[in-house]
């Protein structure tokens, strides 16, 4: 078993939200809060290939990402910037690199047989309606019936399939919920090496963790490690955080044969693991 590097990606901003599409590729949101600008990027998943880079959109810091659905991104803006509640519709074709619709008076709710439902916020109540995914063009005004629309939301929410992904949870060392990860968890809490909480995610024989250990007194470094259970040996080790003041959870995941790294918080590092 091995672990090998496919490419990197950073433009030494801060990486906020890694992003997979349903067609392969990946979008990745930088963010720089100094300076309040916003920055989307889109690669090829598997080779790191750069389909745009950089964009901004005329709203440059108060902007984010509802959904990615079959090469479109739907981003919304914000009512006001220092309050959380979505505003309006913009329709990002990632293969043209053009905006192919904007509507600022609806907000996005999600996606269902290719029709997109919408609402605008009243004084009491909420209006709903459904849009075409492509062009934007109004379909049909809907009843006001949230019930009936959280139960279609829910239904969307279940038929998500995340059966290529394994996302990193934490490990609870008086639960013993995992003993073959045990003896490697309590090699390094044993050691006083470790502060916090081990995230990890194990893929048969395969175990792949993170853990802070305090250096300098009051600073933290993150590691992440790889360990072949098969034969005990740790097979890959990579450095997420060299100095850091507060825990980074979250800092990797699996999606079918790839592992996902956040170093620095600023660089992508793509690597495949070779069974």
């Amino acid at each position: 078993m091995k672990i090998k590097k496919k490419y990197s990606f950073t433009n030494k901003r801060q990486i906020f939200k890694l992003l997979p599409t349903d067609t392969g590729k990946i979008i990745v949101e930088e963010r720089d809060i100094e300076k309040k600008q916003a920055y989307f990027n889109c690669l090829q998943i598997n080779s790191g290939k750069k389909i745009f880079k950089g964009l901004q959109l005329d709203e440059k810091f108060w902007i984010g990402i509802e959904a990615i659905h079959k090469d479109v991104i739907y981003f919304h803006k914000f009512v006001k910037p220092d309050l959380p509640q979505h505003n309006g519709i913009i329709a990002f074709d990632i293969i043209s690199g053009k905006i192919i619709w904007e509507d600022n008076n609806r907000n996005y709710l999600f996606i269902k047989d290719d029709i997109l439902y919408t609402y605008r916020q009243g004084f009491d109540e909420r209006k709903y309606s459904t849009l075409n995914i492509l062009t934007g063009e109004l379909l049909e005004e809907l009843e006001t019936n949230t019930d009936s629309i959280n139960l279609l939301r829910e239904e969307i929410i279940t038929r998500e399939d995340f059966s290529n992904y394994h996302f990193p949870v934490v490990y609870h060392f008086k639960a013993n919920n995992n003993p073959e990860a045990e003896k490697y968890f309590n090699n390094l809490s044993q050691g006083l090496i470790v502060s916090g909480k081990i995230e990890y995610v194990q893929i048969n024989s395969l175990l792949l963790f993170n853990y802070h250990k305090i250096i300098d007194g009051n600073k933290l470094t993150n590691i992440f490690n790889a360990v072949d259970l098969s034969n005990g040996n740790c097979i890959f080790k990579e450095t997420l955080n060299s100095r850091t003041n507060a825990f980074a959870p979250d800092s990797f995941f699996v999606r079918e044969d790839l592992l996902f790294l956040l170093i620095e918080r600023s660089k992508l590092g793509v690597y495949q693991i070779i069974k």
